[in-house]
C-alpha cells in the first residue's frame, strides 16, 4: 500500500532542487508534446487525402471500353469495344470477388424547376452504386431495383442543386424536374462532402441507357471488390480480368488501349503502406524526443541517490529493507516522468484539437490534403502508459545503487 509520507518526502526533495527538476520536466513534456504533435499531423495527412475519396470505396475498381490497337483472331487491330449486359452480367454473377456492382451511362442536361435551371451531369446508376459512392440520402431514397426494372424517371438530386431549383426553401421530394424535355421525379436528395462545383444527380441506369444510350450498352462500370488485401492478388485479379473479358469482347488481353482500369484497391493499399511508414518514422523521432527527456529523469535520481547517500545508509542502519528504499526512488522517477509527461501530453492535445478546429472553420471548395490533425483517446493512452514505464526505467539503475549503498561506508560520506 502506498504511504502519503512517502509522497510528502518526494516532494520535500522536488522543492529542494526546483530548477533541475523544472528543467528535466521541461525536457519530458517537450518530448512528449512532439509525440503528439507529430502524430496528430501524420493523422491529418492521412485524414485530408482519405477525405479527397470518401465518395469512393477504398476497394472500388472502374473499367471503360477503349479502342485495340492489336489484331485479335483475324480482327483488324483498330476496333472499338463496347460494354452490354453480357459483361454487366458476368461481373456480377461469376467473379467471386465482385461485391457491389454498377453500370454508368453519362449526360449533360440542363435541370429546370419553374423559372430556375442550371447545367448538370446526369448519372445513369445502378442501386449498389450507393455503397460503391458512398452516397447517404440525407432526405427520400436512393435508386432501387423496382426503378430499374420498371425504368422509372427517378432521379436522385444534390443539395447544391436543391439549392439553385428551389431557393424559398420548398421540399423538393415529390417534385418534377425538367431534363431537357424529360420529365424526373425527384425521390432523393444526398450531401455531397468533397465540394465538387458540379455534383452529378442520379437516375436507374435502365432509364438512361434507352434515352441516352439508344437502348444498348454503356460506357463505364464500377464494382467494388472482397479478398483482395496484398498488392499481388490485386495484380492477378486485374490479370484474370483482362483474361476474361478479353475472350468474352475478342480482344488480346495485354492490349491496354482496348480496356482502361482503375483500381483503387490496389491504389489504397499502396497508401495504407506509405502511412504506416510515415507514421513510423514519426513514432520514432518522437520516442527519440522522448527518451532524451527520460534520460534527464535518470541523471537527476543518480545525483539525488549521491546527494542523499548518507540519508539512505542511515535508513539503512535503522532497519529500512531495501525494497522501501527501491520504491521510494523509483515513486520519485514517475512523479517527475508522468507529471511532467502529462502536462506535454495536454499541451499537445489542446494545440492539435485548435488546429482541428481552425481547418473546420475555414471554407473549403475543393479537395484538402490535411484534415483533423487529431490524436485518438487511445494513443493518450498508452502515451501515457509509456510515460509511467519510463520513470519506472527512469529510476531503476539510480535505485538499485541506492539499496546497495553500505551503512558503515554511508556515514563516510560528505
Amino acid at each position: 500500500m502506498f504511504d502519503f509520507d512517502w509522497f510528502r518526502e518526494i516532494a520535500s526533495t522536488i522543492k529542494k532542487n526546483k530548477a533541475r527538476t523544472f528543467l528535466t520536466g521541461v525536457a519530458v513534456a517537450w518530448g512528449i508534446l512532439m509525440l503528439i504533435i507529430l502524430l496528430g499531423a501524420g493523422n491529418g495527412l492521412k485524414n485530408g487525402v482519405q477525405s479527397n475519396f470518401s465518395r469512393r470505396a477504398q476497394n472500388t475498381v472502374t473499367i471503360w471500353p477503349g479502342w485495340t490497337s492489336v489484331p485479335y483472331k483475324g480482327m483488324p487491330a483498330v476496333r472499338q469495344i463496347k460494354f452490354d449486359n453480357k459483361v454487366y452480367n458476368y461481373l456480377a454473377n461469376h467473379v467471386p470477388e465482385v461485391e457491389y456492382i454498377s453500370a454508368m451511362v453519362h449526360q449533360n442536361v440542363t435541370l429546370t424547376y419553374g423559372e430556375k435551371y442550371g447545367t448538370w451531369n446526369l448519372n445513369g446508376v445502378s442501386p449498389d452504386a450507393s455503397h460503391i459512392f458512398n452516397i447517404q440520402p440525407s432526405k427520400g431514397r436512393f435508386i432501387n431495383e423496382i426503378d430499374i426494372k420498371q425504368r422509372r424517371k427517378a432521379i436522385v438530386i444534390n443539395q447544391d442543386i436543391a439549392q439553385v431549383l428551389f431557393p424559398d426553401g420548398d421540399d423538393p421530394l415529390g417534385k418534377f424536374v425538367t431534363a431537357d424535355n424529360l420529365t424526373y421525379q425527384i425521390v432523393g436528395l444526398y450531401e455531397d462532402e468533397d465540394g465538387q462545383s458540379n455534383p452529378p444527380a442520379y437516375i436507374p441506369f435502365t432509364t438512361a441507357q434507352t434515352l441516352y444510350s439508344y437502348g444498348y450498352g454503356f460506357r463505364r462500370i464500377d464494382f467494388t471488390v472482397r479478398g483482395l488485401d496484398t498488392e499481388e492478388a490485386n495484380d492477378e485479379f486485374i490479370t484474370r480480368l483482362r483474361q476474361s473479358l478479353g475472350s468474352m469482347q475478342h480482344f488480346e488481353p495485354t492490349d491496354l488501349s482496348a480496356l482502361y482500369i482503375w483500381n483503387t484497391a490496389k491504389d489504397s493499399l499502396q497508401m495504407q503502406g506509405m502511412f504506416s511508414a510515415i507514421t513510423l518514422v514519426v513514432i520514432i523521432i518522437g520516442l527519440a524526443s522522448l527518451m532524451a527527456g527520460v534520460v534527464g529523469v535518470g541523471n537527476i535520481m543518480l545525483i539525488t541517490v549521491k546527494e542523499r547517500t548518507r540519508e539512505i545508509g542511515i535508513r539503512k542502519a535503522l532497519g529500512a529493507k531495501p525494497f522501501s528504499i527501491l520504491k521510494l526512488i523509483i515513486l520519485e522517477s514517475i512523479m517527475i516522468t508522468t507529471v511532467a509527461g502529462y502536462i506535454g501530453i495536454l499541451i499537445g492535445v489542446a494545440i492539435t484539437e485548435g488546429v482541428s478546429t481552425l481547418l473546420d472553420g475555414m471554407p473549403s471548395d475543393g479537395p484538402t490534403m490535411f484534415k483533423d490533425p487529431t490524436v485518438d483517446l487511445v494513443t493518450v493512452a498508452l502515451a501515457t502508459l509509456f510515460l509511467i514505464f519510463c520513470g519506472v526505467i527512469a529510476g531503476l539503475i539510480p535505485a538499485v545503487q541506492a539499496t546497495r549503498v553500505s551503512p558503515i561506508e554511508a556515514m563516510r560520506a560528505e
